[in-house]
């Protein structure tokens, strides 16, 4: 199985799940993991790497997940985005998705659900086959 070797921004305001979901993702990729702790941090990193995936947090001070995510849209259409949250109502679900977010997470989900979840995203919009 290929393992994801890019570039993922996770934009979280709460540093407990930044550090776990970098567990997660190391247990199935090789990605360089950038990390940002609110929204207009989030923004300016994906200006500066344009990264491969963006995990988003949907509740964060100063600019919310949605918010963030219109505005990593405007700059790059084609991002890849799944969006993270504790609060998962249908309103913010389907206007993330209207938004062009790729999947959408519950951080109360299990840690095995959680990176299936992400895996499946990637292994989904990216191609893994080694090119060299």
């Amino acid at each position: 199985m290929m393992k994801f070797k890019g570039t993922i921004l996770l934009v979280d305001d709460e540093a407990h799940i930044r550090k776990f979901i970098g567990l997660v993702l190391r247990q199935f990729t090789d990605c360089k993991l950038i990390e940002a702790s609110n929204g207009e941090e989030g923004v300016a990193l994906y200006t500066e790497h344009r990264p491969d995936l963006v995990l988003l947090d949907v509740n964060m001070p100063k600019l919310g997940g949605l918010e963030t995510l219109k505005q990593i849209h405007a700059l790059d259409p084609q991002c890849a985005v799944i969006m993270l949250t504790s609060l998962a109502t249908r309103q913010i679900i389907e206007e993330a998705s209207e938004l062009g977010a790729l999947n959408y997470i519950r951080k109360d989900t299990p840690k095995e659900e959680i990176a299936k979840a992400i895996q499946e995203t990637i292994e989904a919009n990216f191609d893994l086959t080694e090119t060299e």
